[in-house]
């Protein structure tokens, strides 16, 4: 069995092993990571060797971190990062490369059509119909998008949102509310098969399938970092926001929301957001525009989606695509039936 995994902003842990009568045998740790003393590789190894098969990453971790000699550096890696690897070599985890992925930039849509197509294009994966693909939305209305499990009224201000025009939609995905006009946000979608995360903690999953964004935007001059569970923040405060939804068939949808140029004072008059959030979110006051990306990087919302697309494209190969006429018809059919239904916005009032 072969098992990788690329620690965020780290480095490749790299596994191999069989396992016999339940239990890890013949273990062999590598990569491009540094370890002092050398002799440390062989009490990592001693370590795995002989666990049973179905121990979880937390005991792994703990049982590798107490063989370790106390003079031992692990520099790019931790203990936790081979209880991973270990974890996706036995669940036969899939690495990105291993799929063939599509990239599409959609055109401009009304926002609750983009939610729905969120869960078209998942269940689409999920059928086979469709290749594991990212998709970079574009919308021009204005809109709060909550997630699943939030209520309408605890977030969304009716008479501001009224005032300035803004629907509400509610999404699939847990997580927190967007505040989305035209241009204001970045916003890409996952869809891909969840062999893709085997192996990984729910908390776990959000960094690593978002690595090659933290590396879009160091490219482009923004030292980024993910802080846990789902936060994309920088030395100047929050970025984004991830979120999950993973379904029955074996697919995940994993979509990220980051700020280009935000108008503040707008967003407070539409969200219920207290003094206390707006500072977790790195900007204290709300008379100013949250604008980490536009100010950051200098540089259009246009070129750092370009940025975004070349990195993925060379770290794990992809071919641009469109959505077909099917999934763009089964995305109206659902914001008639569903996502656009007051049933389904006020589920929780």
């Amino acid at each position: 069995m072969h098992g990788e995994y690329k620690v965020p902003g780290g480095k490749l842990v790299v596994v191999d092993l069989e396992v016999r009568d339940g239990r890890i045998d013949d273990f062999q740790l590598s990569g491009d990571f540094f370890l002092e003393p050398e002799e440390a590789l062989d009490d990592i190894n001693r370590a795995v060797r002989g666990a049973p098969a179905d121990t979880d990453q937390a005991t792994l971790a703990s049982r590798i971190q107490a063989a370790l000699r106390l003079d031992a550096e692990l520099n790019g890696f931790t203990p936790d990062a081979v209880a991973i690897a270990v974890r996706r070599a036995i669940g036969n985890a899939a690495d990105w490369r291993d799929f063939d992925w599509q990239i599409i930039h959609s055109p401009v849509l009304p926002t609750v059509q983009n939610v729905a197509l969120d869960e078209v294009l998942a269940q689409e994966v999920a059928a086979g119909r469709r290749k594991p693909t990212v998709r970079f939305w574009e919308w021009e209305d204005k809109a709060v998008v909550i997630g699943s499990f939030q209520s309408v009224k605890n977030e969304v201000d009716p008479e501001g949102a009224a005032r300035h025009g803004v629907q509400v939609t509610r999404r699939v995905s847990g997580g927190g509310a967007m505040f989305m006009e035209g241009g204001n946000c970045i916003t890409y979608s996952l869809y891909f098969p969840s062999k893709l995360v085997s192996g990984l903690s729910f908390v776990d999953s959000y960094a690593y399938l978002d690595d090659w964004v933290l590396s879009a935007l160091k490219s482009a001059g923004v030292e980024a970092w993910y802080v846990p569970i789902n936060d994309i923040t920088s030395a100047n405060g929050k970025i984004g926001g991830a979120a999950q939804k993973r379904f029955g068939a074996g697919t995940v949808l994993h979509h990220v929301t980051m700020s280009y140029d935000i108008d503040a004072d707008k967003m407070v008059e539409v969200l219920r957001i207290g003094k206390e959030k707006l500072s977790d979110k790195g900007h204290g006051s709300a008379k100013k525009r949250v604008d980490p990306l536009r100010r950051q990087t200098g540089m259009p919302r246009e070129d750092i989606i370009e940025r975004m697309i070349d990195t993925f494209v060379s770290r794990y190969g992809a071919s641009a695509d469109t959505i077909s006429d099917h999934e763009m018809a089964l995305a109206e059919k659902s914001v008639a039936t569903k996502f656009g239904t007051r049933e389904w916005t006020e589920r929780v009032p």
